[in-house]
């Protein structure tokens, strides 16, 4: 399980974070995975951009990385958490397999996972980066049929404050999820993952393997489950736009 090392807040990040503050064209991702090494666990990049919410969390497991790619599932429930503490009343944050986040139906952001690429699955990586982007305001260069499958924070009745509060609310989720985590296992954050992740059918059995992959369990007894990758997955990152550097629209 990752830790947080223990260091002096900044801003109003609890213990365990250090906050490095990145200009507007930065990628707190990129810089993330850049400097995981040498700055260590609870390191947390943060882009200071008006229409996107841009950050990445530097982490250290205690276990090898076909197991420790599990952090990710906690990195996501942190991040609907902090959506959904912050967001207009009967509003539902989901997610899409793996790394899509929704809110009301729109296309929020996403969230990528990085580690040293010469780390064998059996080996303790010496850092995983988890990063997030959400989109913060409508892009006015967007169409009005393109933006329709994109949604923004502040369109969707967040104020401009909420964007920076998400920040600080995802850390202490994140924290608090490691704890859950420790004390009861990698079962009560499978569980919150997957409340969030619509059902394809009401009778479903799903699960999430030991390397973190979707397990959905048919309903023919002795049938093999239909088995979704997560390392292929987030190789993908269908959300992500490279060129925008941002969330898909359409």
């Amino acid at each position: 399980m990752p830790r947080l090392k223990d260091v002096e807040p900044s801003l109003d990040l609890p213990p365990g974070y250090t906050l490095v503050a990145l200009r507007e064209f930065g990628d707190a991702f990129a810089h993330g995975c850049d400097i995981a090494a040498e700055a260590g666990a609870g390191t947390l990049a943060w882009v200071r951009r008006y229409d996107l919410v841009e950050f990445a969390v530097v982490l250290e497991p205690d276990e090898p990385l076909i197991t420790a790619r599990r952090a990710f599932f906690a990195g996501m429930n942190a991040v609907g958490d902090a959506i959904a503490a912050h967001c207009p009343p009967e509003r539902e944050v989901s997610f899409g397999w793996p790394d899509a986040i929704w809110f009301d139906g729109g296309l929020l952001g996403g969230a990528r996972l990085g580690w040293p690429k010469d780390c064998d699955e059996n080996d303790v990586p010496a850092w995983l980066v988890f990063g997030v982007i959400l989109r913060a305001a409508d892009m006015a260069y967007i169409g009005e049929v393109q933006a329709a499958a994109g949604v923004s924070l502040l369109g969707e009745g967040f104020e401009m404050i909420d964007t920076e509060a998400i920040i600080e609310s995802f850390s202490r989720h994140l924290m608090t999820a490691f704890d859950r985590w420790k004390e009861r296992g990698f079962d009560p954050i499978a569980r919150d993952y997957l409340e969030r992740l619509p059902r394809r059918t009401q009778t479903e059995r799903r699960a999430l393997d030991r390397n973190g992959d979707l397990l959905i369990r048919p309903a023919t007894r002795g049938a093999p489950p239909d088995r979704s990758s997560l390392v292929d997955a987030l190789a993908e990152a269908a959300w992500y736009d490279p060129r925008e550097r941002g969330p898909k629209f359409g």
